[in-house]
């Protein structure tokens, strides 16, 4: 089974998220911001980072940025999950690390897609 973990400040998005997976035979895991995302990858090495952008603290692309830097977490592929909806913000996103980007709300089958697809990378 594999591990997500899911860095959102959103309690809401976070149980969607959750429950989506989960329906999918995905083991999840939460951090509700950045700092807890970072200590959390290091402690449990998840196969599968889901990461909202607009978050207290160390936000999104700084966490994808530390994560895809650090040896010991760079080989985690990082999805990035947000309601910024730009072109800049997705080729910023793909530009810290993320190897994908979802907008929210994003349906269960493309998360799903998304985080096999990260898996088999």
């Amino acid at each position: 089974m594999s591990l997500v973990l899911i860095a959102d400040d959103s309690p809401t998005d976070q149980h969607i998220l959750s429950r989506a997976l989960e329906k999918h035979g995905f083991e999840t895991l939460v951090a509700k911001d950045g700092e807890e995302a970072l200590r959390l990858a290091r402690e449990r090495a998840p196969d599968v980072i889901l990461m909202d952008i607009v978050m207290p603290g160390i936000n999104g692309y700084q966490a994808t940025r530390q994560l895809a830097q650090d040896p010991s977490t760079a080989s985690i592929p990082i999805v990035i999950v947000s309601t910024k909806t730009q072109e800049a913000d997705r080729i910023w996103g793909l530009r810290q690390g993320a190897v994908s980007y979802l907008t929210k709300p994003v349906s269960d089958a493309d998360l799903v897609a998304a985080v096999r697809d990260a898996l088999n990378r």
